[in-house]
């Protein structure tokens, strides 16, 4: 019997409006599109990788990804992703434990599920959220399927999209993370963002 792995999703449903709009996602960075990178580090730290997106988009099919589009047509940020996986999942039978991670982190450590696995056992099974610096970084993050009927509520009756005000009102644990360079939690938001994480590749 192997070891359990968690579910995981990639967050890539923003709008990308400091990179000029577009699919921030596919932009290149080091010959390779943003969003592999991310996926080469997560994937096989994981039992299976979904991929969360506003809309369904034909670009993102190469990557072999099960997509799972936002289950709303208004933009509501990442708590809306993690509700539609979450809720995706639950429709699918499979009440699994579900990690996330933002498309545009390509220094994503090759072990932060297995960090965030080992804070989330217990009875309990909390939120658990990396911080680093001292800083919470909440789109890296694990949360459990006992989670989706309050993050309903936030989401569709209260059109909440921000993931952050939500984790402060749950029961959590928070994993500081040691400092190392390239920041492992690095997000890709600016062109020049893209020029640092090139430097860094190089």
């Amino acid at each position: 019997m192997g070891v359990y792995k968690p579910t995981g999703v990639i967050l890539a449903g923003g709008q990308s409006s400091r990179m000029g709009g577009g699919h921030k996602a596919l932009l290149p960075l080091n010959g390779r599109p943003l969003l592999r990178h991310v996926v080469d580090r997560l994937q096989p730290q994981l039992g299976a990788l979904l991929l969360s997106l506003e809309c369904r988009i034909n670009e993102f099919d190469s990557f072999g990804l099960p997509l799972v589009p936002d289950r709303s047509s208004r933009y509501q940020g990442p708590l809306m992703g993690l509700f539609s996986v979450l809720q995706y999942l639950h429709e699918q039978g499979q009440d699994n434990s579900l990690v996330l991670c933002p498309c545009d982190a390509p220094f994503v450590p090759t072990d932060v599920v297995s960090k965030l696995a080992d804070a989330g056992h217990g009875d309990q099974r909390p939120v658990v959220v990396i911080s680093y610096q001292g800083v919470l970084q909440p789109t890296f993050s694990l949360w459990q399927s006992h989670h989706l009927p309050v993050i309903h509520e936030a989401v569709v009756n209260q059109g909440r999209g921000g993931i952050k005000r939500l984790l402060a009102s749950l029961p959590h644990k928070v994993v500081e993370w040691p400092e190392s360079e390239p920041p492992p939690f690095f997000n890709v938001n600016t062109p020049a963002d893209l020029e640092t994480a090139e430097g860094w590749l190089g």
